[in-house]
């Protein structure tokens, strides 16, 4: 199965721009691609929350919008199926959660378990985490997800036999990234499973140089160049 890691800029709160971008992805991706793989909170940005619930919740997404309906659509009209972080609304609780729709269909949505994601001496009860790990299937291949700090929190809750791909949002400098961060991710990948595909949204509030990779038993097989708005293709058996 080939899969495209998407790290395009995401804005916060800037839904309509963050929307064209994954269209953008479907557009140039059409005929190359099974799967598409966007970052955490890619909808709406990771630092789209106030955590002023009253305001956060009107830029939160249920499953039932037009929007993810539109996802819905394309994942049809472009024969792609979709990965996507976004903050999620459930009633009165919001999530950091992934959804993964494929031929028009909804499989699978994952609510991430570890709390990072939020500012959580100022949240209340409304910003949630989930508390349940299963796989799904793309192509008749089996995929676990997790997102971000889940891997670093929670792995042995992630062990699989088969591919995981891991959304994250980390904002470190390139001089960071590169003085070993890199291996530290290849190596925590390889206590999971021994394929991982890591995708980092670019965003320029604050700065965020983005970066995608394919990691094979702790060793880093692939990634695209920092600050580059690409596509990285991985073919996986």
């Amino acid at each position: 199965m080939k899969i495209g890691l998407v790290s395009y800029l995401s804005k916060n709160r800037d839904i309509s721009f963050n929307v064209q971008q994954i269209e953008l992805a479907f557009k140039r991706s059409k005929g190359k691609v099974d799967l598409l793989c966007f970052g955490e909170a890619f909808i709406q940005g990771f630092d789209s929350l106030c955590w002023n619930y009253e305001i956060d919740k009107n830029i939160a997404l249920s499953l039932s919008s037009n929007l993810i309906s539109q996802l819905k659509k394309w994942s049809i009209q472009y024969g792609i199926s979709l990965i996507t972080g976004y903050i999620e609304r459930d009633q009165e609780k919001l999530y950091s959660s992934c959804v993964v729709i494929s031929n028009g269909e909804i499989v699978h949505n994952y609510r991430r378990i570890s709390k990072g994601w939020k500012e959580y001496t100022k949240t209340d009860e409304h910003y949630c985490e989930g508390d349940e790990v299963s796989s799904f299937y793309i192509n008749g291949k089996e995929i676990t997800l997790a997102i971000c700090g889940d891997l670093w929190e929670f792995p042995n809750r992630f062990k699989t036999n088969h591919l995981l791909i891991w959304p994250i949002y980390v904002n470190y400098s390139i001089d960071k990234w590169n003085s070993g961060v890199v291996e530290e991710y290849a190596a925590q990948a390889a206590l999971v499973a021994n394929d991982v595909l890591m995708i980092n949204p670019i965003d320029d509030n604050p700065i965020n140089h983005g970066g995608s990779f394919y990691f094979h038993n702790g060793q880093t097989i692939s990634q695209i160049p920092f600050d580059s708005e690409e596509i990285l293709i991985v073919d996986i058996r």
